[in-house]
């Protein structure tokens, strides 16, 4: 399900929005796994999206940036899930997560041009990645709610 996310993910184009900005789709997958499954399980699901991604329509450059912006903001959820779940709910941990997608996306920018003045768009990729993280957190937490409450 993440990796087909993924992929319709890439089919929707954002009117007007600055490059690197995406809706996070895939991102409802890896909260449910860190939820229900762990992280160990979540982790292993974005290194298989990543990778199948990749497979379908990416070369080395997006797989780079896919696996580090996938990867850190799926350690940054575990943790606040393992240790600040009573505290923050999951639309806030989608929120961070979000974030840190767009720093670890950043930094492989930064790293392939050999210039770090891509930060300039930080701004931009932060306010979209609360935005989108909000919304993609408020799915998550109602589907997830669906799931609970289901019966065989």
């Amino acid at each position: 399900m993440a990796t087909v996310l993924n992929i319709i993910e890439r089919a929707v184009v954002i009117p007007g929005a600055s490059p690197g900005v995406k809706l996070g789709l895939a991102n409802i997958m890896t909260l449910l796994s860190i939820m229900m499954l762990g992280g160990r399980d979540a982790v292993i699901i974005v290194a298989v999206r990543c990778f199948l991604g990749t497979l379908v329509g990416g070369n080395a450059i997006s797989f780079l940036f896919s696996i580090t912006g996938g990867m850190l903001s799926v350690l940054v959820m575990i943790i606040m899930w393992k240790y600040l779940n009573k505290h923050v709910s999951i639309v806030n941990i989608s929120m961070v997560g979000a974030v840190f997608h767009n720093i670890g996306q950043l930094f492989v920018a930064g790293l392939v041009v050999r210039d770090f003045s891509v930060y300039v768009i930080l701004p931009v990729l932060m306010i979209s990645a609360i935005i989108t993280g909000y919304f993609i957190g408020v799915l998550t937490k109602q589907l997830y709610k669906s799931l609970e409450n289901r019966t065989i």
